[in-house]
């Protein structure tokens, strides 16, 4: 297995991460409304119409399915590509993968970027800067991350195996 190509890969998906994340915050904000704290939640929606926005409601839980669908899929490429064999040193190329795109989630995209970019504030929420700048938030749902990456990187294990 070759861990220059993983580091690659890494760095690859994380700056497909960061424009896909970053456009969708700039071109519309309410788009991720799931990912920001409750209380900014409960205070955009005194003024606007109140959408999905709960981790269990059926839109938030398809747009999740799908991301680890898609980042399955891609997993599966990736290790093969980086020279896994079997499952073990897929899991680890996937997982290694997927904890730098968390981490970087939560301590650069989440803590400077969300907490300080006034652009993609919710209208009406704007004056909450406390409440964007929650890191334990963030912090717990990165490792609510850690746990749901497993599946998509057992998966690709598998499947690798499977192919090997």
């Amino acid at each position: 297995m070759n861990y220059t190509v993983i580091a690659i890969e890494a760095v690859v998906i994380i700056a497909v991460f960061t424009a896909l994340v970053v456009g969708s915050l700039l071109r519309n904000p309410l788009w991720w409304i799931h990912d920001y704290p409750e209380d900014i939640q409960e205070e955009y929606f005194k003024s606007h119409e109140r959408i999905p926005a709960k981790l269990t409601d059926k839109t938030v839980l398809a747009k999740k399915g799908i991301a680890l669908i898609f980042a399955m899929v891609v997993f599966v490429i990736m290790a093969i590509v980086a020279g896994a064999y079997n499952f073990k040193s897929a899991f680890f190329a996937t997982y290694i993968v997927w904890l730098a795109v968390d981490w970087y989630d939560c301590f650069f995209l989440d803590w400077v970027l969300f907490a300080n970019m006034k652009r993609i504030r919710l209208e009406g929420t704007e004056h909450m800067d406390k409440a964007y700048h929650q890191k334990k938030y963030h912090f717990i749902r990165s490792l609510i991350g850690m746990v749901l990456g497993l599946l998509p990187c057992i998966i690709a294990g598998v499947i690798v195996m499977l192919i090997g």
